[in-house]
């Protein structure tokens, strides 16, 4: 796994690089603002850019807009100390894979971590179920076209996207099909919804009604 550290304390990049390593993962650069981290990720494309907020120059909501848009291969994922609902809503409009909150234990953490580089979203149930609840309110009439294009399959993928079946294996053997199409049905999910991955499709669905939200 191949990281880029982004955040503007200097301490806290050094203990979370120390971190990283002791347990295998390669960090390939630290970037100190949201532009260091965008030039970082277009030259050196790593797995995940673990990214800060509130940095000056360009903060971590701008850096991850741009790095999604240019890189979908390059997972975000938000390392903050926030506890503001609206920054996790924006951090998953704005393309990040996870939002984990820096006091997290280091067990959970790098559980998590590891789940993004198998397709699966950084998120804690509780911050899971804050992202299910609010982009299972009603928004505005979504473009039919966008609706319609879905397959049948494209669909049951969706579904199980927004029941927490978010790994590559784990929807392949839900779907009794292989991973490799897993992940043709996902790149056609997004490329049809114009979205750019997993935790903004499923906000999507919800928000605009083309799957049922899950039971308590």
């Amino acid at each position: 796994m191949r990281v880029i550290i982004a955040d503007d304390h200097a301490l806290f990049r050094d203990g979370l690089r120390s971190l990283l390593e002791a347990r295998g993962v390669e960090v390939v650069a630290e970037a100190r603002n949201g532009r260091e981290a965008v030039e970082q990720a277009r030259r050196l494309r790593p797995d995940i850019v673990l990214m800060d907020l509130t940095m000056p120059v360009m903060g971590g909501l701008e850096a991850t807009r741009l790095i999604s848009a240019e890189l979908p291969e390059v997972n975000v994922v938000v390392l903050t100390a926030s506890e503001d609902d609206a920054d996790l809503f924006e951090a998953v409009k704005s393309g990040a894979e996870g939002f984990l909150p820096k006091n997290l234990e280091a067990e959970q953490f790098f559980d998590l971590l590891q789940g993004v580089t198998e397709g699966q979203p950084a998120l804690t149930p509780g911050l899971a179920r804050k992202v299910l609840n609010e982009f299972a309110r009603p928004a505005a009439p979504r473009p039919e076209r966008t609706a319609e294009e879905l397959t049948e399959r494209e669909r049951e993928v969706l579904e199980l996207l927004v029941q927490g079946v978010t790994s590559n294996k784990e929807l392949a053997d839900r779907l009794f099909v292989s991973e490799n199409t897993v992940k043709y049905h996902l790149r056609n999910i997004l490329n049809k919804l114009h979205l750019q991955n997993r935790a903004q499709v499923i906000a999507y669905a919800l928000r605009h009604g083309l799957v049922e939200p899950p039971e308590e």
